[in-house]
């Protein structure tokens, strides 16, 4: 029987992470391809799911703002809302291109904490 001690090499955990986790999620995928196949697109089921995927998606986006990890913490919160808040408009004035806005929105962070941090070093 092979199981996660099986063998004894450095590489054996990240196999059976990525053959667990993928055992675990691709079922699902495959049954969502086929049931979604059926659904028309403006089904009230369909129109369900891309709901609650927008609002999982919305929250995510929230809670990496108000309540971030790592180094993220120490940006403030202001200036990560401001970073967001321009990068969306970004994205929707330069034609919904998700690079836009993700560029826009990393570039305001970076700069942002430049001049937070010579503001800091200079008084």
């Amino acid at each position: 029987m092979i199981n996660y001690e099986t063998f004894d090499t450095w590489w054996w955990p990240y196999v059976f992470i990525a053959i667990a986790g993928w055992l675990a999620t691709d079922i699902w995928r495959w049954l969502g391809v086929i049931v979604g196949n059926r659904l028309k697109q403006d089904s009230a089921a369909l129109t369900w799911v891309r709901a609650v995927a927008t609002a999982l998606l919305a929250a995510v986006i929230a809670k990496l703002i108000l309540y971030p990890t790592g180094e993220l913490k120490n940006v403030p919160v202001a200036l990560r809302l401001i970073a967001a808040s321009v990068g969306f408009a970004a994205f929707l004035i330069g034609g919904k291109r998700i690079w836009i806005g993700i560029v826009v929105a990393l570039g305001l962070l970076i700069g942002g904490q430049l001049l937070l941090g010579s503001a800091v070093l200079s008084g």
